[in-house]
C-alpha cells in the first residue's frame, strides 16, 4: 500500500481485514510495518508510531496508464501529394508493452500499439553500408496480405556496425526514479538487475554516474570507471523506493553531471529509468519536453527505459526520448533487459547518425495512392526535409530501421481513393515517363555536425507474390497485419488468424534468440483471448 503524507504529518488508515500489510509513507521514503498482533515496526522521520493507524487491507490498484492518441495514416494520391516525409524511429517500447498485455491475458489499448515500433523491435539482416556513408538503403515489394489488389513496399535502413571494443569511450549518467510508484520487483527490483547487466558491458575507459530522484534529486555515485563494477553495483543495490516524483529536478541534475564529465568525441548519454509518473516540479509533458530540448544541443543524448505496469506513462516517456535525441524501450522482464542492454548494447547506447529523415517521392505514373503504415507521430512537412534545424530520429551502431508503405497501383480501383481526389489538370499519362516506382531520399547528420548529408535510392519494382518474397518481408508484413488487427484498422480488409500464422511462420527464418518464435506465440495467444470473448 502506498499513501500520501498529510499536512498534519499524521497518516490515518481505516481498520479493515486481518492480513499483514506494509505501508510506504510518501514524502518520507520510509516503510512502516504492522504484524498480526497489531504492533508497528519501522521508523518514519517526523512521525511517532501513534500518529498512524495501520490498515491490514491494501486498496484496489487503479490503472492510470497513459498513451498518446494515434490517428491512423490514410491514403494520399501521388498526383497531388507525391512526397511522404517522416522522421525515422528506432524505439521498440510498444512491442514489449504489447507483449506484456497479451501475456497477461488481454489485448492492449489500440493507442498503445505503434506499428512501426512493433516492426522495428526485430533486427533484419540488411546489407551493411559501404563507402563513406554510415547508412545503407534497400527496398523490396510484395503483395499486401490484407488486400491482394494492393502492394506492400518495404524500405530498410542499416547503420554501420561497430564492435563493442571499438566504440568511443562512454560517459553515462544513470538517472533512476526511486519514488514510491517504483516500489516492487517488476519496477525497482528489475531496474537494478537491468543496470547491473549494463554495468557488466562497460570498459575501463567508460565512466558511470548515478543520480536518483524522488522528493528531490541527489547523486548516489560520482563518476566512476567502468572497471570498478563492484562499486557501481553496490551503489545500485542500496537503492530503495519511496517519496513523490520530482522528475524535472532529476533530469536537470543528470544533464549537469553529463556536461561536467563530457568526453569530446565520446558517447555522452543520460539513461533515464522510470515509470514516467512525474508529479512534483516540472511534470507536464510540455515542461519536460522543453527541459530536454534545452539540453540536447550540448551533445548529450538520452535513452529512456520504462518499467512497471498499472501507472506506466508511455506518452510522456516516448515524448522525452523523441525530444532528447534518444530512444525509448520498455523493460518488462529479464530477457528484455538482456536484449536492450546486452545484445543491442552498441545500437542502444551509441549514436552513429542523428536527425535521420526520410522523404519518399512516388511516381504518379506507377502509383495511384499510398499510405505510410505507422509513424503517425513522426510525420514531417515536406519542407522540413531540407531544414537542418528540424529535429528527427537517431540511429545507433548496427541499428536497422524498417518502414512499410501500402501502395495502390495505377489502374486499380479502390474505395479508399475517391474520384474527387483526381486533379482536373493532371493525368498520369502526362507525367514524366519512368520505370521507377519511387525514390527514397534520406538526410542524416554525423553526430558532431549540424549540416545534413543526402542519400538517394531509386526503386524499380518487380512483380513479387507474397509466396516468393523474402523471409524478412514476410515477417514484417505479418507484424504489420497483426498491428493493424490490434488497432482495429479500417484498412484491414482481409484478415484471419490462420493466414496470419502461416505468414508469420514462413517469415521466422534464422531465429537464434527466439524473438520471432515468441511473436508467433503472441498471435496464438491473441487468438485465444479473442475466442474467449466471443
Amino acid at each position: 500500500m502506498v499513501i500520501k503524507k498529510q499536512a498534519s504529518l499524521k497518516v490515518y488508515l481505516e481498520e479493515d481485514s486481518n492480513t499483514l500489510d506494509e505501508v510506504v509513507i510518501m514524502g518520507y521514503g520510509a516503510v512502516a510495518k504492522r504484524d498480526l498482533t497489531g504492533a508497528v515496526s519501522g521508523k518514519v522521520a517526523g512521525l511517532a508510531p501513534q500518529h498512524y493507524i495501520m490498515n491490514h487491507h491494501a486498496p484496489q490498484d487503479f490503472n492510470t496508464e497513459s498513451y498518446s492518441a494515434i490517428s491512423e495514416n490514410g491514403f494520399k494520391t501521388s498526383l497531388s501529394n507525391p512526397l511522404s516525409t517522416f522522421s525515422i524511429d528506432v524505439d521498440a517500447a510498444s512491442y514489449s508493452n504489447m507483449r506484456r498485455f497479451i501475456q497477461n491475458g488481454q489485448l492492449p489499448p489500440k493507442d498503445a500499439v505503434r506499428i512501426e515500433e512493433l516492426i522495428n523491435y526485430f533486427q533484419y539482416p540488411y546489407a551493411a553500408p559501404k563507402g563513406k556513408h554510415p547508412i545503407h538503403i534497400q527496398t523490396e515489394i510484395t503483395t499486401a496480405p490484407w488486400n491482394k489488389k494492393h502492394q506492400l513496399v518495404k524500405i530498410g535502413l542499416k547503420a554501420k556496425q561497430i564492435a563493442t571494443d571499438n566504440l568511443p569511450a562512454a560517459n553515462l549518467v544513470f538517472l533512476i526514479d526511486v519514488s514510491g510508484s517504483m516500489q516492487g520487483p517488476s519496477r525497482l527490483g528489475l531496474l537494478k538487475t537491468a543496470f547491473k547487466l549494463l554495468t557488466d558491458q562497460l570498459r575501463e575507459q567508460d565512466k558511470v554516474s548515478i543520480v536518483v530522484y524522488a522528493g528531490a534529486a541527489g547523486v548516489v555515485l560520482p563518476a566512476t570507471s567502468g572497471a570498478d563494477k563492484t562499486k557501481i553495483k553496490a551503489a545500485l543495490e542500496q537503492l530503495e523506493a519511496g517519496g513523490s516524483t520530482a522528475g524535472g529536478a532529476g533530469i536537470k541534475k543528470a544533464y549537469e553531471i553529463a556536461r561536467s564529465q563530457f568526453i569530446k568525441g565520446g558517447n555522452n548519454r543520460v539513461i533515464l529509468a522510470t515509470d514516467g509518473d512525474f508529479n512534483v516540479g516540472a511534470s507536464s509533458d510540455a515542461e519536460m519536453q522543453r527541459l530536454i530540448e534545452e539540453n540536447r544541443n550540448d551533445g548529450v543524448f538520452l535513452t529512456v527505459l520504462g518499467f512497471g505496469m498499472g501507472n506506466l506513462k508511455d506518452s510522456k516517456m516516448e515524448a522525452l526520448a523523441d525530444k532528447g535525441n534518444g530512444n525509448y524501450a520498455y523493460i518488462d522482464n529479464m530477457n528484455e533487459a538482456k536484449k536492450v542492454l546486452v545484445n543491442e548494447f552498441g545500437s542502444t547506447l551509441f549514436t552513429i547518425a542523428k536527425d535521420v529523415k526520410l522523404q519518399v517521392e512516388f511516381n504518379p505514373s506507377k502509383v495511384k495512392a499510398y499510405r505510410l503504415i505507422g509513424y503517425e507521430n513522426k510525420l514531417l512537412n515536406k519542407e522540413d526535409f531540407t531544414d537542418d534545424t528540424k529535429d528527427a530520429g537517431d540511429m545507433g551502431a548496427g541499428h536497422s530501421v524498417t518502414a512499410l508503405y501500402e501502395v495502390i497501383p495505377v489502374g486499380v480501383q479502390s474505395a479508399f481513393v475517391k474520384k474527387d481526389d483526381d486533379l482536373k489538370y493532371q493525368e498520369a499519362g502526362s507525367i514524366k515517363n519512368s520505370a521507377e516506382l519511387l525514390t527514397v531520399n534520406v538526410r542524416y547528420k554525423n553526430p558532431g555536425n549540424e549540416e545534413s548529408i543526402l542519400l538517394s535510392h531509386p526503386f524499380i519494382a518487380a512483380d513479387a507474390s507474397l509466396e516468393k518474397t523474402s523471409t524478412d518481408l514476410k515477417f514484417a508484413a505479418a507484424i504489420a497485419t497483426f498491428g493493424m488487427y490490434l488497432r482495429n484498422s479500417e484498412y484491414l480488409q482481409d484478415f484471419n488468424f490462420a493466414e496470419l500464422l502461416t505468414l508469420a511462420k514462413a517469415g521466422k527464418g534464422d531465429d537464434k534468440e527466439g524473438y520471432r518464435a515468441e511473436f508467433i506465440q503472441l498471435i496464438e495467444n491473441a487468438r485465444l483471448i479473442k475466442s474467449s470473448k466471443e
